[in-house]
């Protein structure tokens, strides 16, 4: 019996050993995967990016060719470094630093030593080629602006962070990758899809021929083209008339949602984040903390809207049947609350009811009006909240949700707000502690983008569609419920038509009397705003903002606009004047206006947005 179980324990171990022999020489073929690994280099042929057009088929983004030297770092060779230097315009310390990096990130793969050099350091380049094992030249497309403008809503590409690597096995070192704007919320719809080669390997690491006969190489996918929604000579124009101004202009189309204009300034061409200088030139923007180019004013500066905002009061104050178009309120220069406080005004007739206030702009009669919607229901609180919650049924107080890469909320103050404010219950509270509202001065605050949505949605008599700046993939159109489907707002369409009637009469008889266009009817709202900042602890007070909002034609329109001008002085100062150009421009193709326009371009505000800076006097507000 022993005898038979030392036989089935040698027997069985025999078996088990030739069992994995088998495996290891006929069934497991990575020893054969790694040692063709060794004897096959991988090049991938980087796709055509997407075009990008305007929504008039105007070509905005194409590409040009751009040549990266390579290097595999294990399969370098000692190599004449002074030679190196001199024909690529790179020091032997920073070759030598590249090349460290280069092994850190892997010693097998391929990393980018020289990035996008030019045609003649290319060809020039390809000749020594055999003079340096272990690099090569791959070829692939950098961005060719056919635009100076808009590079808040075209982004740019960039060579691809180790984060990006970890979190997407599709990108490798090296690779370029969409950021901000179109470039970056589409970046995988533009990016296509890489080809792959593998190349066959002598033992003296010479390229001999496709791997397998190139069976396993792939070809590379185009990325789609897109059509935006943006109009590139509307754009053009309006980073024009802000030469000079800091602010921002969103321009929507209200039947679809569709962003005309989406201009921010100061701004930069987008050529200068294109080539070998593009980290020097990012840099440079970057730093620049006083004009932040960068900062896209259209989607994340947050100001209080000022007197465009009472067109919205008026909308709930109708829907909560707080007042009606004929209620008139006095004005005595302004509104007196709480213990001798003055909301004051500018002269005009009195008294005035909704029309006449919206057109004159009355301070008091918003007042008013703000006022008895609060004090509807029993507690400040309740009206508050109902407050908010009409104003956010217009896309206000949140990111709007539109496909563009960045933005901000902008603040609709609600009952909680208010009672940290106020330390509630210790301090009691009432409609007058929050009357700045009234007037759009409070806690409020929205970006350009909000407003002229805001705007697009009285035009609409009661509804939007999502802001969205894609029209169409591929010459097809986007059918994105996000961007299709109607949002309502809790005001009923009834109530709209006075308000609408107050602004077209901004432009007859109002506060904008003096900005029409001939031939197109328009509806508007002027608006100034309060600035402060802070200096040395201070809280300063600079000069008003300049805001309108304006929607033409009346009847069937067919563009929706806000304008802010930082420091501007008030509403029909600067923005004013710009928005009445805007429409004009977008419905005429032509102007008409040179008298307004001649104004703009010939005035500057560099000197008002210096000031914090010139030691300067300010009024100071303790």
């Amino acid at each position: 019996m022993r005898r038979l179980l030392l036989y089935i324990i040698i027997l069985t171990t025999g078996m088990i050993f030739l069992g994995r022999l088998f495996y290891l020489q006929i069934l497991d073929d990575s020893f054969v995967a790694r040692s063709e690994d060794n004897a096959v280099k991988v090049v991938y042929d980087y796709p055509q990016r997407g075009y990008i057009f305007d929504r008039n088929g105007k070509l905005l983004v194409s590409n040009q060719p751009s040549y990266d030297v390579m290097a595999i770092p294990r399969n370098v060779k000692a190599f004449d470094t002074a030679e190196f230097s001199r024909m690529l315009n790179i020091s032997p310390e920073e070759i030598a630093r590249r090349l460290d990096k280069a092994k850190i990130y892997s010693p097998r793969l391929p990393s980018i030593i020289v990035p996008q050099l030019t045609k003649s350091e290319y060809a020039y380049f390809q000749e020594k080629m055999r003079n340096y094992n272990g690099f090569y030249i791959q070829k692939r497309s950098l961005r060719d602006y056919q635009t100076q403008n808009g590079s808040n809503v075209l982004g740019y590409i960039a060579e691809v962070n180790k984060k990006t690597i970890e979190d997407n096995p599709y990108y490798i070192s090296g690779d370029l990758i969409g950021k901000q704007g179109i470039e970056g919320y589409y970046e995988e719809l533009l990016r296509g899809v890489k080809g792959v080669k593998y190349i066959q390997k002598d033992r003296f690491n010479r390229d001999i021929g496709a791997f397998k006969d190139g069976i396993f190489d792939t070809l590379p996918k185009k990325g789609k083209d897109l059509t935006i929604t943006i109009d590139a000579e509307l754009q053009a124009y309006g980073e024009l008339l802000m030469e000079n101004k800091w602010g921002g202009i969103v321009a929507l189309e209200p039947s679809s949602g569709e962003i005309l204009s989406l201009v921010t300034a100061p701004s930069y061409d987008p050529a200068l984040l294109v080539g070998r200088k593009r980290s020097q030139n990012f840099t440079e923007l970057y730093y620049d903390t006083i004009a932040r180019p960068l900062y896209d004013r259209g989607l994340q500066a947050e100001y209080p809207p000022g007197s465009p905002f009472k067109t919205i009061n008026a909308l709930i104050a109708l829907q909560e049947g707080v007042v009606t178009t004929h209620d008139r309120f006095y004005c005595s220069g302004g509104y007196v609350f709480g213990r001798g406080r003055k909301m004051g005004c500018h002269p005009h007739a009195s008294p005035l009811d909704m029309i006449p206030g919206i057109a004159q702009s009355c301070n008091a009669y918003f007042a008013n009006v703000y006022r008895r919607i609060i004090e509807k229901f029993p507690t400040p609180q309740e009206g508050v909240n109902v407050w908010s919650n009409h104003l956010k049924s217009f896309g206000l107080g949140n990111y709007l949700g539109s496909d563009l890469s960045t933005g901000r909320p902008g603040k609709i103050p609600d009952a909680d707000y208010y009672n940290k404010i106020y330390n509630y219950p210790t301090y009691k509270w009432f409609s007058t502690a929050t009357i700045s509202n009234a007037i759009g001065q409070g806690e409020v605050l929205m970006t350009p983008i909000q407003l002229a949505n805001m705007t697009a949605t009285i035009a609409n008599k009661g509804w939007f569609y999502t802001p969205h700046i894609l029209k169409e993939i591929d010459g097809t159109p986007i059918k994105d419920k996000e961007f299709t489907v109607k949002k309502i707002t809790t005001v009923e369409p009834r109530h709209f038509e006075p308000v609408i009637e107050g602004m077209h009469q901004v432009y007859k008889a109002g506060t904008a009397s003096t900005l029409g266009v001939k031939g197109i009817e328009i509806a508007g709202k002027t608006g100034t705003a309060e600035n402060f900042t802070r200096i040395g602890g201070k809280r300063v007070q600079l000069t008003d903002h300049s805001i309108f909002i304006a929607f033409a034609p009346v009847e069937d329109p067919k563009i929706a606009i806000a304008v802010f001008v930082e420091n501007g002085y008030w509403g029909g100062r600067y923005a004013g004047r710009i928005a009445g150009l805007m429409i004009e421009k977008y419905l005429k193709g032509s102007i008409t206006r040179t008298d307004m326009e001649k104004w703009i371009l010939e005035h500057s505000l560099e000197s008002e947005y210096m000031k914090p800076y010139s030691g300067e006097s300010f009024r100071i507000n303790q």
